[in-house]
């Protein structure tokens, strides 16, 4: 056993003792308040002593906790142990299975039967259904430990004791690695990282060693720590039935078209001089913009000589969802609050002579209307330039009417 913890738990004593008889201390209101007390189960089935043993180191580490008790008892035999009364353990007494749900955690001890646990154990939990239908066991913290002979399958005795715990509902305390540095290495070990388990057949060190009973302390310590968050907690008023956690946000009419188009709207661009993004008049909004994509221009150019037919159509796109971005802002973050499209305007830097402005313009409208619905409906204008703002392939005008 490793005694430096011990220690410095002593010392820690002693200060508060020194602590607690100073003047400044005295001097303070008495708490009347006293923590809750907590009564945790150390379930077990032995026959030779072995599992008993690990459930006392399992009760003393439950109760260095400070506030529990640890309540220690069998499971009722199948078959009589011949000479049980004149066993260490003899005069444990059973428990039964309705009195689980009246304990704030429960740790289960069996010996290691072909990887699983005892048939004693396993016929007690089996009469668990009427617990279980009624829910009585959900969110009551749970451990398992163990005893086998030759040490095969006790990691898998161990599990078959998880699924039956979970399927209760109850929280699963294991051991992890802790006290792994505090036990004696040179001599076989039966901890797992499930739970503790004692090597029983193994004849070098009497059984359980001092390292595995140290680890079974320090699981009941940890035991009595869940048990303690889950007394703290399980008065809470339960949710109410059908009841969502949170609910998600509404999602609105044209929000759900942009979803179903795979469309997200940019961020609305920023004005590079002394204007403003929007303007409203009575419920009518003004908008200009161009290709702007991320700061920086979409396919510049003059279209039929730098700038495609496709890729103009691109940039009237984008062109488009910067319209909606800044009519969202204005429209109170909701599209839906857009009572109509009134008017587009397109312009497309162009050569003299240039005639497909309209097909070009249709990427906008078409796009709008998709979008928008019959709300997307406008009448619409078109016109060729000799240059455009940044060099951009198209600007559009828009005036939308609000709700």
């Amino acid at each position: 056993m490793n005694f430096i913890n011990s220690i410095r738990v002593k010392a820690g004593v002693l200060v508060l003792l020194a602590l607690l008889s100073s003047p400044i201390l005295k001097a303070q209101p008495k708490m009347t308040q006293k923590p809750s007390a907590m009564k945790i189960l150390v379930l077990f089935n032995t026959e030779s002593g072995g599992t008993y043993k690990m459930a006392k180191a399992i009760a003393a580490g439950i109760e260095k906790f400070p506030g529990a008790t640890a309540v220690l008892k069998q499971v009722p035999r199948i078959k009589p142990l011949a000479n049980e009364d004149k066993q260490a353990f003899g005069k444990i007494p059973y428990a039964s299975i309705t009195e689980l749900p009246d304990y704030d955690g429960i740790a289960f001890g069996s010996a290691v039967h072909f990887g699983n646990m005892s048939s004693d154990m396993r016929y007690f939990l089996d009469q668990s259904v009427g617990i279980w239908t009624a829910h009585k066991l959900e969110g009551i913290p749970a451990t398992v430990f163990m005893s086998a002979g030759s040490g095969a399958g006790r990691e898998a005795a161990i599990l078959s004791f998880w699924s039956t715990l979970a399927v209760h509902g109850m929280l699963i305390v294991p051991t992890g690695i802790m006290g792994n540095q505090e036990i004696d290495k040179t001599i076989p070990q039966g901890n797992t990282v499930f739970g503790a388990t004692s090597l029983a057949g193994a004849t070098a060190v009497s059984r359980p060693s001092e390292g595995e009973l140290h680890i079974a302390a320090l699981q009941g310590y940890a035991l009595a720590k869940a048990a303690k968050g889950y007394q703290l907690t399980k008065d809470s008023a339960p949710m109410a039935p059908g009841k969502a956690v949170s609910a998600a946000p509404k999602m609105s009419k044209t929000e759900a078209r942009l979803k179903a188009l795979n469309l997200t709207l940019p961020d609305a661009p920023a004005p590079v001089g002394n204007y403003k993004p929007f303007r409203i008049s009575g419920k009518q909004v003004f908008i200009n913009q161009i290709a702007l994509n991320a700061g920086k221009v979409d396919h510049p150019g003059m279209v039929g000589t730098e700038v495609t037919e496709e890729q103009a159509k691109l940039a009237t796109r984008q062109t488009l969802l910067n319209v909606l971005a800044v009519l969202k802002q204005a429209a109170g973050g909701d599209l839906d609050n857009v009572k109509q499209a009134v008017q587009l305007t397109g312009f497309f830097y162009t050569a003299a002579g240039y005639t497909k402005h309209a097909v070009l313009m249709n990427e906008a409208s078409n796009l709008l209307v998709e979008i928008l619905g019959e709300n997307g409906m406008h009448t619409r204008a078109t016109v060729g330039a000799s240059s455009l703002p940044m060099n951009s392939s198209v600007e559009i005008q828009a005036i939308f009417e609000l709700e």
